[in-house]
């Protein structure tokens, strides 16, 4: 894979970009399984709002939006797992890739470009997501970037956790 076919931009999602990431084809997924493009908008005007640390990103490659994903400060939720009532976590809220885009790994590194810049602007913290349980390409992804599933669910969904690098360490931690 060269360089320009793996070439990722990240920028904040806005008003003037929203309606061009709405146009993300992710036909292929049911919406059970992760929440749509005007989800993930309603959710960044909440935590603005709220004045909650976090970004929501429109992804392009080659010059098109193909994604959008949401790292956020995670408010306590009665279902989260009891690893999560011992510190601050972010909340990996969303994350949609056009179809066209996957297998390509693009997502990936989308993935750890939005950690790290959430990482550099807010801190570092552990990352929780939930995952639908019939999402099996999904929990794969993320078990493939340092993910770890966990017992606890929200509705039908699997909490997954990623606890940060130590320094000089190849590894995730647990």
């Amino acid at each position: 894979m060269t360089e320009k076919q793996t070439e990722i931009q990240l920028e904040l999602l806005t008003e003037e970009n929203l309606s061009f990431v709405r146009q993300i084809d992710r036909s292929d997924v049911p919406i059970a399984y992760v929440d749509d493009v005007a989800t993930l908008w309603e959710l960044t005007q909440y935590g603005t709002e709220h004045q909650l640390a976090g970004c929501t990103f429109a992804v392009k490659h080659e010059g098109h939006y193909v994604g959008a994903l949401l790292l956020g400060e995670a408010l306590p939720w009665e279902t989260d797992p009891e690893e999560m009532k011992q510190q601050p976590f972010w909340r990996l809220m969303g994350f949609v890739m056009d179809k066209s885009c996957r297998g390509q790994g693009l997502g990936g590194k989308t993935l750890e470009m939005a950690i790290n810049a959430v990482y550099e602007r807010f801190g570092v913290r552990p990352i929780a997501l939930g995952c639908h349980e019939e999402n099996t390409r999904a929990m794969a992804f993320y078990e493939r970037h340092g993910f770890k599933r966990t017992e606890a669910m929200e509705g039908r969904d699997i909490y997954f956790l990623r606890y940060p690098k130590q320094q000089g360490d190849s590894t995730f931690r647990r």
